[in-house]
């Protein structure tokens, strides 16, 4: 794979959210204001893009490179807020520094590292990798989907994914928010889980759409002979109940 400039991978994703997301079926030169000749030649002799006239398409070649660019950056919006508690307003301009340090194949740790995210905190996909395809479990995960732990497991959420906007609505309607405490209880026949001093019951669906930031290990209650101290004081407290589940 050829090096490129930090301009050029910036001219690709530019093209890439264009193009993908944007819709835009004619790019000109002129609509790239990162462009530079020294870069667009670059691209140009690597066979990223074609030149014709005054507008400029990703090849076959260079679609692959763009989307990389663009995956590098939104994980490190992901990294740098879920993870090293940057604030948003200063992710936009970190990620684009560091997008740039992360190695081929770093990325792909990163991602593991996160729990394979499918958003980044703006709300923009993040295109996935080899390691999201063959979901890889190598690398110890910081932040997961709630369907993804194990009984006991808590942490805090880290963000909220829901396809359907009434859903994402109704989970932050009732608390489920970034930042709030959250434990998994159990995970059959539904995902019981405890968030501040309410317990939720859920399907799998809106359990894939709430991740979680993990805190310590915990041990599957169903191997513990005795229940914790905290347990005991969750039964105690007898929380309300609801249910989230599809009708």
């Amino acid at each position: 794979m050829t090096e490129l400039s930090e301009k050029a991978e910036e001219i690709l994703e530019s093209l890439w959210i264009s193009s993908h997301e944007d819709k835009v079926k004619n790019i000109s030169l002129g609509n790239l204001k990162i462009a530079d000749d020294e870069s667009i030649e670059q691209l140009v002799t690597a066979g990223y893009i074609s030149v014709t006239g005054e507008y400029v398409t990703l090849t076959r070649q260079g679609n692959p490179v763009a989307s990389g660019v663009v995956r590098r950056h939104r994980l490190a919006e992901r990294l740098l807020i879920d993870v090293l508690g940057t604030g948003d307003s200063l992710s936009e301009e970190k990620a684009c520094k560091f997008e740039h340090l992360l190695d081929h194949g770093l990325d792909e740790s990163i991602c593991c590292l996160l729990g394979h995210p499918k958003i980044c905190p703006h709300g923009k996909p993040i295109p996935s990798g080899e390691c999201c395809r063959q979901e890889q479990k190598e690398t110890k995960r910081l932040i997961s989907a709630l369907s993804q732990l194990n009984n006991g497991q808590e942490g805090k959420v880290a963000y909220l994914h829901a396809p359907e906007a009434d859903k994402l609505q109704k989970l932050m309607a009732m608390g489920i928010l970034p930042g709030a405490p959250i434990n998994l209880i159990q995970t059959f026949p539904s995902y019981v889980f405890q968030v501040h001093e309410t317990q939720f019951a859920v399907d799998k669906e809106i359990a894939d759409a709430i991740y979680v930031r993990l805190t310590e290990e915990k041990t599957d209650p169903q191997t513990t002979n005795e229940p914790s101290p905290e347990k005991n004081e969750r039964s105690r407290r007898q929380p309300r109940f609801f249910s989230l589940k599809r009708s």
